[in-house]
């Protein structure tokens, strides 16, 4: 989706933080002592696009904060962290650190850094994954009392590579598989980083749910597309949407990005393949105009109150029954609960689950 951003304010103040960020489920059980050993799988979850962490950090953090002291999950999925990865200009980057060889990249890393140092992020291992400039990428917090068995990022599993744009990270627990993306948005044309991106996406996306089923699977984040009609606040705008004067070939890539019949076809597909189910939707069954949707467009301008839901927890269907709960926390269209963002959070609940 088109972003709207906010200006990033100056943060001249720092001290050095103590936070626990790593590379490997291996390396924070060295670094965070027994009490990671032996306990439960995560059972309360939440994922937010925050179109820029840092932003919310500076603009946007107390509200934030106290809304995650209450909800209080075990895993926290982000996506559009923006931050770049380490390495030096010409130098190879590394996607799973902060970038930090300038003197604006070590401020906006040490204030990024102080802010997950403190409650309620204090308690929470988190791990990276990010694009070469302030572009997309990822981020996981998982509470330190829990333990992944595995983490990677990239869809085929390898811990030592990252996808493009820092799209992926994936954590193996003993009962099921969290895997946390940031889908490329469709765009508006047929050319190399709209359509053929994402259908190459989509297609990449199909393969790894078809052939990961020895573990149910959690799929989170910001995917991108609108599933169908009830999913989207205003469907005659979205489907006739263009920009400027162009119009696809296809006719099924007309429309706003994520709201095009070969998305919405492909997502369906990747769904019955999987063995998947949306987890909100399998919950709410009616659209909820104030609080079904968890994008919404520019308070000002022709999108205002024009809003999406694009934001998902997608559960193998195996998981259907140990489903407590799916919501979304923003409302409205002056994006009451979006804390700054375009997107809200989702927070997902499951019962307890038993390894089988």
């Amino acid at each position: 989706m088109k972003r709207f951003f906010q200006p990033v304010n100056n943060d001249k103040s720092f001290k050095k933080p103590n936070v626990s960020s790593f590379s490997s489920p291996e390396e924070a059980l060295e670094n965070g002592g027994e009490k990671m050993k032996n306990k439960k799988d995560p059972s309360k979850f939440m994922t937010w696009n925050a179109n820029s962490f840092l932003l919310r950090v500076k603009n946007n953090w107390p509200e934030f904060s106290k809304f995650l002291e209450k909800l209080d999950p075990d895993v926290i999925a982000i996506q559009e962290v923006r931050m770049p990865a380490a390495g030096s200009k010409g130098s190879p980057k590394n996607p799973g650190e902060l970038k930090d060889d300038t003197s604006s990249s070590r401020e906006e890393k040490q204030t990024l850094m102080r802010a997950i140092s403190i409650p309620p992020l204090q308690n929470y291992n988190v791990w990276w994954s990010l694009s070469d400039s302030k572009y997309a990428g990822t981020a996981l917090f998982v509470k330190k009392s829990i333990q992944p068995k595995k983490v990677s990022f990239s869809l085929d599993g390898k811990a030592s590579k990252h996808e493009p744009d820092g799209r992926v990270i994936l954590a193996e627990f003993e009962s099921f598989r969290l895997l946390n993306t940031y889908a490329p948005n469709n765009g508006w044309k047929e050319e190399e980083n709209s359509f053929p991106r994402r259908r190459k996406w989509d297609k990449r996306i199909l393969e790894f749910v078809a052939q990961s089923t020895d573990k149910p699977l959690i799929w989170c984040g910001d995917l991108n597309v609108s599933h169908q009609e009830i999913d989207v606040s205003h469907p005659d705008f979205f489907s006739s949407a263009k920009v400027n004067t162009y119009i696809p070939p296809n006719k099924e890539d007309c429309g706003q990005p994520g709201f095009t019949l070969n998305e919405r076809k492909r997502f369906s597909t990747i769904l019955s393949e999987g063995k998947l189910i949306d987890a909100y939707r399998f919950l709410h069954k009616e659209k909820d105009i104030e609080r079904g949707f968890s994008w919404s467009g520019n308070p000002v301008g022709k999108y205002r109150g024009k809003r999406m839901r694009i934001d998902y927890f997608i559960v193998s269907e195996k998981l259907k029954d140990k489903i407590v709960s799916c919501e979304m926390h923003g409302q409205g269209i002056e994006l009451e609960g979006f804390y700054g963002s375009d997107h809200c959070p989702v927070s997902f609940e499951l019962s307890t689950i038993d390894a089988n």
